[in-house]
């Protein structure tokens, strides 16, 4: 415990009191202000964006560890068009990870 006039500390329990801190305030989505703007995305986009989750089904949903198996260490951030570009296109993916793997 610590004495006010002389600012020592005095023995106490092994435990020490601490004053608890007030809580941070959270910002609260309410209707008239949203805690994040959503995003609006053209119909291009997210006919893209529908397209890759396309490929990335038709390959088998393959990890990261997978990517760099068959493209190298750039292939987790390369587009689809990018990797069929350098010969291993979605459909063929599969085949690609079975023929690596076995070397």
């Amino acid at each position: 415990m610590v004495n006010k006039k002389t600012k020592k500390a005095t023995k106490s329990s092994k435990r020490t009191k601490v004053a608890a801190k007030p809580a941070e305030k959270t910002k609260v989505a309410t209707k008239s202000t949203p805690a994040a703007t959503p995003v609006t995305r053209s119909k291009a986009a997210h006919a893209h964006i529908a397209e890759s989750t396309r490929l990335f089904a038709l390959a088998g949903r393959p990890t990261k560890a997978q990517f760099v198996k068959v493209c190298g260490a750039k292939g987790p951030p390369m587009t689809w068009a990018q990797r069929a570009k350098a010969g291993i296109d979605a459909k063929h993916f599969k085949a690609a990870l079975a023929e690596k793997t076995k070397a």
